[in-house]
């Protein structure tokens, strides 16, 4: 692509070639921007020979044909294109689905159903963020986007590699996609967010708003009315108790969820019948839609199976290896760090699904291998998070493959995370204490000369192709919550990086540097993964030529997202100096994923290592503007809250961003049905999964 067009239609070009945008998502979102018509068809037609032709778009509004709608619309003539174009400038202009509480409409000017018809979301100055009202398109009765099958069962094994291996099946002591990902067939959330970030009902008979009552005007309650008949997969009744029981588990101290900063602002959750759930807020709270919604932090939980699971017993209780949940499929083998392997839920609520009889899910390997599992071997059918060099990907989905590639959006930022607190010393039996501040690392000067030393330009381009470009800030979607100064900062340059290296008093004495008698030297670890492990090189040779004596460490993906409260060389841990690794949103407020970094999150001994600000990072300026978005019903004013904490936290350097990724996987031709969301996940609608 050339480097000489503006950014802005730079990066929707980059999206309708990865498949991000279908043609006419494309259209529309441009003249949003303010393109002409003309200027418009002038960009289609250079993305001409998109490579998404080999690489279809699983995020197309037609979710039962994804593979082909891109295709065919990237082939479109500009004649067409130019039409196009000029009906689309008052129905772009007139759309108004703000992604929830951003408080701007420009990222979802675009948004369609699954249908293809405009889905505008609830007023964002009255529904506390703009999500509210479900797309219209086809449902599955179950949930979920697109027609799905049309009877049950008789599609066979479908055969999942992750290349990271699931260790736990409870989302809410999960540390890795892997877990949750895994876990997602078994257990389902109130709603979900589809490919427009709009909510669709899962668990829920519909999405509460203010035009139905069941949003209150102030932000400080909302009421869901369950489908009712649901079971669970044991035959036990699904209903509103097993609600309230979550969200009593989800916020026990002795448990240690992952999930306890998401219901922070809940105040009560009571069930007044079976079918009926209420939800009373501390205040007013513009993120109504978060508790019980997304895959991560949203499912629920079954009372009668974890009510003796909770406190001390609730990271070794055998339902944690064995769920039972509302979902369509079932658990029939577990094996951690290695396998699991799922029939059909009898209790299933729809009797036209799914298709598939069985999952065989294994875990394990790395990305090269499991993109030839699928695409040159044809021993799995799907293949997830293919975090390879492009030039592999493009040889593997050559001539002769057995399979395609679809892009999963919103897959997160890349980043290295800086440890704020010394790894080498131990206070109170635990070491990354926050009594003892890093040595050089605790200080904002030495980690702002540091961001100069990644090269950015050079990872995306080289190790992720159109599946990742460069990127200074750590949250990436919606755009609203984006500085404008954030987006294009930090200039790789070892020499003004090494020069603000010397301001400091780290000077070199010989090759590296040191100050006080003590040596600059950190270990950099991530998780065993080739993309990742020339990023460290890259990142490496940097540090090295700037004087940072540098040790690299890799450690297995199950091993690093571990809950284990017990092993050193886990995420939440943070053991060394810098870690990397992805970390992305499950749905499209902001909020939870600020909540990260909140002083009162941090990961301890006395927490069990459960919390998520695994950089030790504190900072009342921060908290107070994300604990004020959290309250702030004026969908504007929170959209600059967030700005605020995204600046705060790239100020002070608390990470460096590296590489805003799309999430390519494989799966073997002749599959249909997905609805690819930036949210949910790769397997959330896999009850409506087909054969073509």
């Amino acid at each position: 692509m050339d480097d000489t067009v503006p950014r802005e239609p730079r990066d929707l070009m980059r999206q309708l070639m990865t498949g991000q945008l279908d043609r006419r998502g494309f259209i529309r979102r441009a003249i949003a921007l303010g393109f002409s018509a003309s200027a418009v068809a002038g960009f289609l037609a250079a993305c001409g020979g998109s490579p998404t032709a080999t690489a279809p778009a699983t995020t197309s509004t037609s979710s039962s044909s994804s593979s082909s709608t891109t295709a065919a619309a990237t082939s479109a003539s500009t004649s067409s294109a130019t039409s196009s174009a000029a009906s689309a400038t008052t129905s772009a202009a007139t759309s108004s689905a703000a992604p929830g509480g951003a408080g701007s409409a420009s990222t979802t000017a675009s948004s369609t159903s699954a249908a293809g018809s405009a889905s505008p979301a609830a007023s964002p100055t009255t529904s506390g963020g703009g999500v509210g009202t479900k797309s219209k398109g086809p449902f599955g009765n179950g949930g979920g986007t697109g027609p799905g099958p049309t009877k049950r069962g008789g599609g066979g094994a479908v055969k999942i590699l992750f290349w990271q291996a699931p260790t736990i099946l409870n989302p809410y002591l999960a540390s890795g996609t892997k877990d949750i990902e895994c876990s997602r067939p078994v257990y389902e959330p109130l709603a979900d967010f589809d490919v427009n970030d709009q909510m669709v009902p899962w668990l829920a008979a519909d999405i509460p708003s203010l035009d139905n009552g069941s949003v209150a005007k102030d932000g400080t309650s909302v009421t869901w009315k369950l489908k009712s008949g649901i079971k669970w997969s044991d035959g036990q009744p699904f209903t509103a108790k097993d609600v309230v029981f979550t969200w009593k588990y989800a916020v026990d101290k002795d448990t240690a969820t992952v999930s306890a900063s998401t219901y922070e602002t809940v105040k009560n959750v009571e069930a007044p019948d079976d079918t009926t759930v209420k939800i009373t807020f501390n205040g007013p709270t513009p993120g109504w839609y978060i508790p019980f919604t997304g895959y991560a932090n949203g499912v629920i939980l079954p009372e009668h199976i974890f009510k003796d699971g909770m406190g001390a017993q609730a990271k070794n209780f055998p339902a944690n290896l064995k769920p039972v949940g509302t979902g369509p499929y079932v658990v029939t083998d577990f094996k951690p760090g290695d396998s699991a392997s799922f029939k059909i839920n009898d209790n299933w609520r729809d009797a036209n699904g799914p298709f598939y009889d069985t999952i065989e899910w294994k875990g394990g390997g790395d990305a090269t291998s499991a993109a030839r599992a699928v695409l040159q071997t044809g021993d799995f059918d799907i293949a997830w998070n293919l975090q390879i060099e492009p030039s592999i990907l493009n040889q593997l989905t050559g001539a002769g493959s057995k399979g395609k590639l679809g892009f999963q959006p919103g897959f997160g930022v890349e980043r290295v995370l800086f440890n704020f607190t010394d790894p080498n010393k131990e206070v109170d039996g635990e070491r990354s204490s926050i009594k003892a501040p890093h040595p050089f690392l605790a200080d904002k000067a030495v980690r702002l000369a540091i961001c100069m030393l990644g090269d950015r330009k050079t990872m995306a381009e080289t190790l992720y192709g159109p599946a990742g470009k460069p990127t200074a800030a750590i949250i990436n979607a919606p755009e609203s919550v984006i500085p404008a100064d954030v987006k294009d900062d930090w200039v790789f340059d070892v020499t003004k990086g090494s020069a603000a290296l010397d301001a400091t008093g780290w000077v070199k004495q010989g090759q590296y540097r040191a100050k006080g008698g003590v040596p600059m030297k950190v270990v950099y670890s991530t998780t065993v993964n080739s993309v990742r492990q020339k990023e460290q090189q890259i990142l490496k040779d940097a540090l090295e030529k700037a004087g940072i004596q540098t040790e690299l460490k890799s450690v297995d993906s199950g091993v690093f997202f571990s809950s284990d409260a017990g092993n050193p060389d886990t995420a939440a841990h943070f053991y060394t100096d810098l870690e990397m690794y992805t970390n992305s949103q499950d749905n499209p407020d902001s909020q939870s994923y600020f909540n990260i970094w909140l002083s009162d999150q941090i990961p301890s001994k006395a927490n069990s290592w459960g919390l998520n600000n695994t950089n030790r990072y504190q900072n009342p300026d921060y908290d107070k503007a994300v604990k004020a978005a959290a309250v702030e019903m004026d969908p504007a004013k929170r959209s600059q809250l967030f700005m605020q904490a995204q600046e705060i936290l790239h100020k002070d350097a608390v990470n460096m961003p590296l590489v805003a990724r799309l999430g390519p996987f494989a799966f073997k031709t002749g599959m249909a049905g997905f609805a690819e969301s930036a949210w949910p996940g790769l397997v959330w609608n896999i009850a409506n999964w087909t054969k073509a």
